[in-house]
């Protein structure tokens, strides 16, 4: 068996110039202007943050974290929806990305973590490879928004040697493809 290398990434505050080349931060955003909406006396804004694709039944599961060890396994993207990750109960978790590309596989040179605090949700631009975020704390919820199709990928009869690819879903094992670890420090 071929040994695995262990390369460590620093975990980055998210922040929405920071996290503009994998997508869009979701939360409150002053610096995009309210649309012309004026119901409710002006006590309500609506502010376009970003721009969800999906082009086939999106549905949106909750799914409950807890803490694992800070060590990416597998890197996955989707090329025809925006995925989407916001916290609910305002828990603070960590999501590690990749640009999008057109290779098979991601450029880890370009790979950064971000920690988000639990007050913003993330909005993934097409082809973003991700890992599944990180819970700080046990009985962390996300709302996850994706196309159904995905989901139906992750399950067990779909994985074949540590992997999954299926229609809008490609997951990547690290150590087989790369020979790598990618473990996180806060």
């Amino acid at each position: 068996m071929t040994e695995v290398q262990i390369r460590t990434l620093k975990v980055e505050t998210a922040t929405a110039a920071a996290l503009a080349p994998f997508g869009v931060v979701l939360g409150r955003d002053e610096n995009v202007e309210p649309l012309p909406i004026d119901l409710y006396g002006g006590a309500v804004k609506v502010r376009r943050i970003g721009e969800f694709i999906s082009d086939e039944k999106t549905e949106m599961p909750v799914c409950t974290l807890q803490r694992r060890p800070f060590e990416v396994e597998y890197m996955e993207r989707h090329t025809e929806h925006t995925q989407t990750f916001i916290s609910l109960g305002a828990k603070p978790f960590i999501a590690m990305f990749a640009p999008p590309s057109d290779s098979e596989l991601p450029d880890l040179d370009q790979a950064r973590a971000f920690l988000f605090d639990g007050s913003a949700g993330f909005m993934m631009h097409l082809g973003t490879w991700h890992e599944f975020p990180f819970a700080l704390v046990d009985d962390t919820d996300l709302l996850v928004i994706l196309r159904s199709v995905a989901t139906e990928g992750l399950k067990s009869d779909n994985v074949i040697g540590n992997e999954a690819v299926g229609p809008d879903l490609e997951k990547r094992d690290m150590a087989a493809r790369f020979g790598v670890k990618i473990q996180l420090e806060l």
